[in-house]
Formats: C-alpha cells, structure tokens, sequence
C-alpha cells in the first residue's frame, strides 16, 4: 500500500466488486478517506449496486493513484466504532475539522463502508 502521506493526496478511489447477480466486475469511483490502515466511503440514500455486491462478496480490489489494492469490505453498522471512525476521517479528509454534532447531522442518511486492505 502507498504511504499515508500519498493516499491523503489522492481524492479518488476506483473501487471493484462482484456483481451479486452476474458476477462480472462492477466499478465505480468514490470519494475515500484512509486512516488507521483503513479505508473508508460512505454514500447517502438508497443502497447502491456497489454496496449490495459488498453485502454479497465483501472482496474488493482497489485504485488509488497508481496503486493496486486487495481488501476485505463491510458496511459498518450505525453506532459501530468504524462506522464513527470513517464519518469523520471522510468529512475532515474533504472539509476539514468539524463538531461532532454537525458530523452526525451530515453522515444521518449515509451509510458508511470499511475495507481493511490485505497485508
């Protein structure tokens, strides 16, 4: 995996899933934030294709500038340590230090995804 200094550089992540349906791959760009030797994406609203194939098959393979990655992917459960965790590294990753209460205001219909990445 690149350094921490060179992912907080990058403000994309090119995430690939197994179709749950088809099995062919499914990719999609994200906005991402990476802490603790954890990646994390979150979307707002309905349940994505994205995030029902990770339901299904949380094996993901990623591209994060030049660099390819493996990883294992959950959604994180609401009140779940990761779940808190990815909120405020992907708000403060994008717009920087914010109140806990705005934090839950701005995070209230999203649903937050961890993917550890394999070693």
């Amino acid at each position: 995996m690149k350094n921490s200094d060179e992912l907080k550089s990058e403000k994309f992540i090119f995430l690939t899933t197994k179709g749950r349906k088809t099995g062919k791959t499914h990719v999609v760009e994200l906005w991402f934030a990476h802490t603790n030797n954890r990646i994390y994406l979150s979307h707002e609203g309905e349940f994505t294709d994205w995030m029902k194939n990770i339901q299904k098959d949380g094996k993901v393979k990623m591209k994060i500038g030049s660099g390819n990655l493996e990883g294992s992917a959950i959604i994180a459960p609401v009140g779940s340590a990761a779940r808190e965790v990815g909120k405020k590294a992907l708000y403060e990753k994008y717009y920087g230090p914010v109140s806990k209460q705005a934090l839950d205001d701005w995070f209230e219909l999203s649903t937050v995804v961890e993917i550890k990445p394999d070693s």
